[in-house]
């Protein structure tokens, strides 16, 4: 029998960058099969999976505290196994950067609460029926149009905007580089000239 999963607690290895507090997540993805899609096109039959927030019903992407002894991208794929039960192939180019306010500090006007988040796609190649954070996550794939409608802040549409590109092979805006790759995560080419790692 194998060791159960945890969840990382507390915040002494957390990440800031002038008073930002840095966090990593991801786009968790899946193509689905061509049975039932009309149109024949590609995004028609991309899945993306969601998750709830602890106590709210509306959904949001696993992200979550980028940590000191760890590269964003191995960030990205924690949380994603953490709070979404879910494995797989993290593309190394990311999504994108963005500011936002963390959830309790929302309707403060001081910069406390702000975070800076690094954004990633990760399409999954397993997903686990018993993970460290279902009690306080439910999951839920959903088609790329309907995810849409169901973010909660325009950042995370944007990211979608960003992810829709990575897949359709167009250019990416608000991305600048990353200096540190994942380490501890296998890196391979593609033939679309990127990167993934295997997490």
């Amino acid at each position: 029998m194998s060791s159960p999963l945890l969840s990382r607690k507390g915040r002494h290895l957390q990440r800031y960058d002038n008073q930002l507090r840095l966090v990593a997540g991801c786009v968790p993805y899946k193509v689905c099969r061509d049975d039932n899609n009309q149109s024949g096109d590609f995004l028609d039959r991309v899945e993306v999976l969601m998750i709830t927030s602890p106590g709210r019903h509306d959904l949001v992407f696993p992200k979550g505290g980028w940590e000191t002894d760890e590269t964003a991208g191995e960030a990205a794929c924690r949380e994603a196994l953490e709070e979404a039960g879910v494995r797989g192939v993290l593309n190394d180019n990311f999504l994108g950067v963005w500011e936002f306010r963390s959830k309790s500090r929302q309707n403060t006007c001081s910069r406390e609460g702000t975070c800076k988040g690094y954004m990633f796609a990760l399409e999954v190649t397993e997903e686990l029926d018993c993970y460290p954070e279902q009690s306080i996550h439910e999951r839920r794939w959903v088609p790329l149009d309907e995810a849409y409608e169901l973010c909660r802040y325009d950042w995370m549409r944007k990211a979608l905007d960003s992810f829709k590109n990575l897949l359709t092979g167009k250019p990416t805006s608000n991305v600048p580089e990353l200096s540190e790759p994942p380490s501890l995560c296998f890196v391979k080419p593609t033939a679309a000239d990127h990167a993934i790692a295997l997490c």
